[in-house]
């Protein structure tokens, strides 16, 4: 998540997470007829779910529960993550980890696309909260940094958005309530570690990542982005060992010639990869 993200600049990343699934789709629309003929054919075996983990919530072979802190974080502040149904059937997702390495209740997971006040009582209360925080870039987001507020004075909460750019979009314009909290966002942050997953911008962090800069900001307290990514380094590191692939981002593909990719037509994408491959400031 980059804090010098403009409206514009947020619209276009989505712009490009849409016209890449509009591809993929396209292709699969291509084989599915046939697919399905083939596939209807072969025999249904079923298949044992392997044992996980209840912590990391990691199958039982691979478990990152050595690489969690022995006892929970303990901070004042409460996150509250409002998680796109497609990340929650993810296989390598960073929101299990971040639960996992904080203490009871102190990690808040809603599930889905829509969220109102009558099906959503307890995020609703948050969100009208004026000591919550909506960790969203924006043209209307404030740098959390910069802000006078001492956060471990009161206990505050902060509300995160998981899903990809695209689905993080809809989900914000879409409720209401997410517009009520206070918005921010981060001036800087450091290049993302989730290096197994592709990222559209440089800047672009995962959820684990971008709570923990948040949380070691209004703890006022360094160590913890060491504590919270031990785990997600420890999943990477794992995942590189056993055929996995470094993802670079969409932006480094661009400059450095290695983007594959049929060029975009539309205006606002040619003058976003312009600015990409001429090294300014996005």
């Amino acid at each position: 998540m980059d804090s010098r993200f403009d409206e514009d600049t947020v619209e276009e990343m989505n712009e490009d997470a849409d016209e890449d699934e509009e591809e993929t789709k396209e292709r699969d629309e291509d084989s599915d007829d046939e697919g399905f003929s083939v596939l209807s054919d072969l025999p249904v075996e079923k298949s044992e779910r392997r044992p996980t983990c209840f912590r990391c919530c990691r199958p039982l072979k691979v478990c990152l529960c050595p690489y969690l802190p022995p006892r929970p974080l303990d901070v004042s502040t409460c996150l509250y993550i409002v998680q796109h149904p497609a990340e929650e059937s993810r296989v390598l997702r960073t929101v299990p980890l971040l639960t996992a390495c904080l203490p009871p209740g102190k990690c808040r997971v809603f599930v889905g696309r829509r969220f109102s006040e009558e099906r959503y009582p307890e995020l609703a209360a948050v969100c009208k909260d004026a000591r919550t925080l909506l960790l969203y870039p924006g043209a209307g987001a404030e740098n959390l940094e910069d802000l006078s507020s001492d956060f471990t004075a009161t206990a505050h909460s902060v509300i995160l958005i998981d899903g990809t750019w695209s689905q993080a979009k809809d989900m914000f314009l879409r409720n209401a309530l997410l517009r009520l909290p206070r918005q921010v966002q981060l001036r800087s942050a450091p290049s993302s570690q989730y290096v197994i997953r592709t990222q559209p911008n440089n800047m672009c962090v995962s959820t684990l990542e971008c709570a923990a800069a948040a949380l070691s900001i209004m703890e006022k307290n360094r160590s913890i982005p060491e504590v919270l990514l031990k785990p997600l380094q420890a999943l990477c590191s794992f995942q590189l060992q056993h055929g996995a692939q470094i993802h670079h981002s969409k932006e480094h593909l661009i400059r450095n010639g290695q983007y594959n990719k049929i060029m975009p037509k539309n205006k606002r994408k040619i003058r976003r990869m312009q600015k990409l491959i001429t090294n300014q400031n996005i």
